[in-house]
C-alpha cells in the first residue's frame, strides 16, 4: 500500500499529537519486576543447558554410554545422543 509523502506527514503529525497528549492511566501501569525476573530465568536456564552440554562431553569423554547419560538427562540414549552428539554445533 503505498504512501505519499504527505501520508506519511499526516500521520506522523498525528501520533505526535497523540504522545502529547497522553495521559498515562493507573490500569497502565505494569510491574517491570517481573520481566527482570524473566529474564534472570531465561539466562540462568541458558548457563545451566551449557553446564549439561559440557557435562554430557565430559561423561563421553570419560566412557559413559548415551544410555547411561540418557537416564540422567531424563530421556532415553538416542535422543540424548540426538541432542547432544558430536554433529550438534550449537
Amino acid at each position: 500500500m503505498p504512501r505519499t509523502v504527505q501520508d506519511i506527514l499526516d500521520h506522523g503529525d498525528d501520533l505526535a499529537k497523540r504522545f502529547e497528549n497522553y495521559e498515562p492511566a493507573s490500569e497502565d501501569e505494569r510491574e517491570p519486576d517481573v520481566l527482570v525476573a524473566l529474564r534472570w530465568a531465561v539466562t540462568s536456564r541458558s548457563q545451566a543447558e551449557r553446564s549439561v552440554k559440557q557435562a554430557v562431553m565430559d561423561a563421553r569423554e570419560n566412557g559413559y554410554s548415551w544410555r547411561t547419560i540418557g537416564s540422567l538427562v531424563g530421556t532415553s540414549g538416542e535422543a540424548t545422543r540426538q541432542r547432544y552428539g558430536s554433529k550438534q554445533t550449537t
